[in-house]
Parts: C-alpha cells; structure tokens; sequence
C-alpha cells in the first residue's frame, strides 16, 4: 500500500505542535510514508526498533528524562504490548503516545490480518486503554489531543489511523 505524503506530512505536524522530539517505529507498510517523514525531518530524533517492548522502554524513558515521544507500529504489533502497558505503563503511570494502524478492518485485503479485526479494539477495551480511530482527515489533529490526553491522566492512548486516511482516501 502506498501512503500519502500529505497525510504523513500532517501527523508529523501534530506531533511537533505536541512537544515530541523521539520517534521510535517499527516497519509497517501501512504507516511507511509517516515513518520516513519522521526520519527525514530533523526536528525529530528517529530511532527504529526490533521489538515493540523496545519502543515502550524507548518512550517511557523518554518521558522520564522530560522528552516527548510517540511510538508508531501496526496493530499486530499493539496487541503484543498488553503486559509491558500494564506493568509498565499503568503501574507506574507513565504517559505513552502509541500511533498504530487499524488492520483486518473492511477494506483490508490481507486475509492474515484477519483476527486483527475481530480481536484488536476488543483487546484495547478490556485493559481500559483509551484510543481514537482516526478515520478522516479531518480528526488527525485528535493526534494532539490524545497526546495531551496521555499526559493529564499519566496512561498511554492509541491514534489509530486507517487505511483509507493513510492513503489520502478520507
């Protein structure tokens, strides 16, 4: 799938408005396009992981030390990260800005994302983790607000951006 620059160039927007100086992602071809535009723009320090953990480590740490930080991956990805959230996260209330695709949703057409559709949100809602689906243009700016969301309840939050907003379609 090939994203939209216009709409990649937005989210980094709203997470520079935010105060984010750290980036770390995981490959995801979904959110590519948003990917290079935070490694390519210089007001962002952009750091790639392995491990999802590892994003979760990278910005609460950042959060510690007074840094701004967002972490970008698929849902997959996401659901991998309900024990390091809640250990991590929710015991110790360090607010975490995730940024994560919405998969297996109509109009999804790989069928091994499948599951993401049924079980996904569901996971979300069962740990209490508070996520808006961004699912026209229009609301890329909740991105900030979730941010600012993160930071007054001291929880991580989820933007979770669609395939048709990814690719400039809504």
């Amino acid at each position: 799938m090939s994203g939209s620059p216009d709409t990649a160039r937005l989210v980094v927007e709203q997470a520079a408005e935010c105060g984010v100086e750290l980036v770390a992602s995981l490959p995801d071809n979904w959110i590519a396009e948003v990917i290079s535009a935070f490694d390519e723009d210089d007001r962002f320090r952009h750091i790639p992981v392995n491990r999802e953990e590892s994003a979760v480590g990278l910005c609460s740490g950042a959060f510690l030390s007074g840094t701004g930080s967002m972490a970008l991956m698929g849902a997959s990805g996401l659901m991998t990260l309900i024990y390091a959230i809640t250990k991590i996260n929710y015991t110790y209330e360090i607010p975490l800005m995730l940024l994560a695709t919405l998969r297996g949703a109509p109009g999804d057409k790989a069928k091994f994302h499948v599951s993401n559709g049924l079980h996904f949100l569901p996971s979300l809602d069962a740990i209490n983790l508070t996520y808006e689906v961004i699912d026209s243009r229009d609301k890329i700016p909740m991105i900030g607000k979730i941010y600012r969301h993160t930071r007054t309840v001291s929880r991580p939050a989820v933007a979770i951006l669609t395939r048709d907003v990814l690719r400039g379609d809504a």
